[in-house]
């Protein structure tokens, strides 16, 4: 984080203040359906965010394929002196495999402009000076990012072929030294992992429970949802009957860690993602000018729901319609 820190300037001394984002009223069950932005509204977004923190799955790319016109999209960012960040809440991979990622994609993105909930919960656990050892439920990345801060640990995919036969006496024995089990997203989790999870947070006193996101469901295809880290949490949950301390979005942990390097005051900060209960939520917490993209989880049918409370700031089909103001932002910036 002290590398992020130091790439990224503090704001402009002496900018002129921003005007408010313009709100969208909420929706009811009789109220206009919520418009997509229009080009003036694409212009003003430009015009005030120094800033746009993304989510990746359904805003940068979907499963292993880049959206068509991102690319051109970053560079006319990049080219009009914006900022930009990459939130996922995506644990199975560190920074330095999204960078992976984003190079087989052809996308040019620093390590410094990556953040990953795998990443959020290593540093989660150093900023309270963790001294024990963690039991991951969840993939290589969030063993990476332990690593990086040389935070000890056991589980991951090294627990993935474990059975349990549930025979006559059986009992598990479990590590008393683990003080903290962190939850990320896992293809091969089991019913060994869930019980030596539960016994770490039932019975090792004052152990934490971590959890790197709650999403319900994620892109891991191009070709549907697939269950997210919510049936991993959840399971959890189920077992101890403790709620976790989340690190990915909507929770304002990441969010603090970002804004205290940017030195940006939030409303000159915009958060794209496709989500309403993640993304949206995560930057209306945070004071951040938000905005929708249609090209992943929200559908416009669920945006316009008379349930739906979470009401977004400017709503684009996909992250590419900003290029249709491309000349004109260019000659303002």
């Amino acid at each position: 984080m002290q590398a992020l820190q130091r790439s990224l300037p503090g704001a402009r001394a002496g900018a002129r203040p921003v005007r408010p984002a313009r709100r969208m009223v909420a929706c009811t069950a009789t109220a206009r359906p919520i418009p997509r932005a229009t080009n003036e509204q694409k212009l003003d977004l430009l015009k005030r965010v120094e800033c746009f923190i993304f989510d990746c799955d359904g805003v940068i790319w979907l499963g292993d394929k880049v959206i068509d016109g991102v690319p051109e999209t970053l560079d006319m960012l990049r080219g009009m002196g914006k900022k930009v960040f990459f939130v996922t809440n995506n644990s199975t991979k560190s920074r330095a495999g999204y960078m992976s990622k984003f190079q087989s994609l052809g996308l040019d993105v620093k390590a410094e402009e990556i953040y990953s909930s795998s990443y959020a919960a290593a540093a989660y656990l150093e900023s309270i000076n963790f001294n024990k050892k963690v039991y991951v439920i969840g993939e290589t990345g969030i063993l990476e990012e332990l690593d990086l801060k040389g935070i000890r640990h056991l589980g991951g995919p090294g627990d993935a072929d474990k059975r349990v036969t549930l025979k006559s006496g059986e009992y598990m024995e479990h590590d008393h030294d683990v003080g903290a089990v962190v939850v990320g997203f896992d293809r091969y989790i089991n019913y060994y992992k869930i019980q030596y999870a539960t016994l770490c947070i039932r019975e090792n006193p004052g152990c934490l429970f971590i959890a790197t996101n709650r999403d319900a469901v994620t892109h891991l295809t191009d070709a549907q949802e697939w269950a997210g880290n919510g049936s991993m949490v959840g399971a959890i949950v189920g077992s101890t009957k403790r709620e976790p301390t989340v690190v990915g979005k909507p929770s304002d942990f990441m969010l603090k860690n970002i804004s205290a390097s940017l030195g940006l005051r939030p409303d000159q900060i915009c958060m794209v993602g496709d989500r309403l209960d993640t993304d949206i939520m995560f930057g209306k917490n945070g004071g951040l000018t938000t905005s929708l993209v249609l090209s992943g989880v929200t559908t416009e049918e669920v945006l316009n729901s008379p349930d739906n409370k979470v009401i977004p700031d400017y709503v684009l089909a996909k992250l590419p319609d900003l290029l249709t103001v491309k000349e004109m932002a260019m000659v303002a910036a």
